[in-house]
């Protein structure tokens, strides 16, 4: 696995603590990672989690989860440590109506991998609440059989506000697990449906799960959320009618062309009982495989490689350098003018901004 030294090391603003991580395993075995961390944040604790984390202690990886998504500077150092261990995990999106049974689906498909020896990472993400601000994060409960399995991490996680199905912190959780030996990361979105589509850019693998007897399923499917499936899974076989909710599905794929050349698969489950589930998962490395051949996984990579940097710089802009500039002076002066109707909002943000970057050369 990886050994661990430490050193001290000033950096601007003051003295940091940095830790080296020396990959003597792995991808790039004669480089090393180093991560700077201000010793106002606790490095005894930092360094024993980022020790743990790697050898999948599940604690740790908890721990390090909350300190990224609370603290942004932080957040930073760690990600960026991790980083390089990074790139070896798939990652399955699990989208679609509330009611299909996608917490019991993935329950169902997480001992499926256990059994051939994987180890696995569960992200389930649950709406926050408009008026109390809190989440039920019930689905550690539905997979509470999971939970005293060493290898299985189960991560419960609240919008937070943000739309598109995941939380702003998700693909942080999804990085860190990665980089902790994680071979399987199942992320489930709210399951909102149509509007749960930010999974796709995240995701190497969809799937968009449904059940009969959800009223009109097939149109909880369209318009966003249809497009972004690789696999369709009609859950609760058991029930009437899932023969037609299959036929409606495929109906509707058959419509479209192939994207990449991979027309999506559609399969029946029955999570509780196990039906399907061997079906479900060899469907899913058929994908890992074609995407791994197809033409288009370079460019794939490439723009996933590109949306990664643009999102870093986007985080970094509004948890850090927006949050300096509003401590200025200048920031409260144009406030002041604002309320005394001398000047406007939008004139006050170009002008900030164009001093923020004359102060930065």
């Amino acid at each position: 696995m990886l050994s661990f030294t430490e050193r001290a090391v000033n950096v601007l603003l003051g003295v940091s603590m940095a830790f080296t991580f020396k990959l003597e395993s792995g991808q790039h075995p004669s480089r090393d990672v180093i991560v700077r961390l201000p010793v106002s944040t606790s490095n005894t604790m930092l360094k024993a989690l980022l020790r743990r984390s790697v050898k999948h202690d599940r604690r740790a990886i908890a721990q390090l989860m909350s300190i990224a998504e609370n603290d942004a500077r932080i957040r930073i150092k760690i990600l960026s440590a991790l980083y390089e261990r990074t790139g070896n995990a798939y990652v399955i999106g699990i989208t679609g109506p509330p009611g299909a049974g996608k917490s019991t689906l993935i329950s169902a498909l997480a001992k499926r991998y256990r059994e051939e020896g994987f180890s696995i990472g569960i992200v389930a993400v649950d709406p926050t609440s408009q008026v109390t601000g809190g989440a039920l994060l019930g689905d550690r409960i539905r997979m509470a059989d999971l939970a005293s399995d060493p290898k299985v991490f189960i991560r419960s996680m609240a919008t937070r506000g943000q739309v598109g199905g995941i939380a702003r912190a998700t693909e942080d959780v999804v990085r860190i697990l990665d980089a902790t030996s994680t071979d399987y990361i199942m992320v489930e979105t709210v399951g909102a449906g149509q509007s749960d589509i930010d999974i796709k850019s995240l995701a190497h693998t969809t799937l968009v799960v449904t059940a009969p007897g959800l009223g009109d399923e097939i149109q909880a499917l369209k318009a966003g959320i249809m497009e972004i499936g690789d696999i369709f899974v009609v859950n609760k076989a058991d029930k009437e009618n899932t023969d037609k909710s299959v036929q409606e599905i495929y109906s509707m794929i058959m419509m479209s062309e192939p994207i990449n050349g991979w027309r999506p698969h559609v399969l029946k489950t029955n999570a509780l009982s196990g039906e399907g589930i061997t079906a479900l998962a060899q469907a899913i490395k058929q994908h890992e495989e074609h995407t791994r051949k197809s033409d288009q996984m370079k460019k794939a990579q490439t723009e996933r490689l590109r949306r990664e940097v643009l999102d870093a710089a986007k985080r970094y802009f509004e948890d850090i350098a927006l949050q300096e500039l509003a401590s200025t002076e200048a920031f409260a002066k144009h406030v002041t003018m604002i309320e005394g109707r001398k000047e406007d909002p939008y004139t006050a943000a170009r002008l900030l901004m164009k001093q923020w970057k004359k102060s930065r050369g």
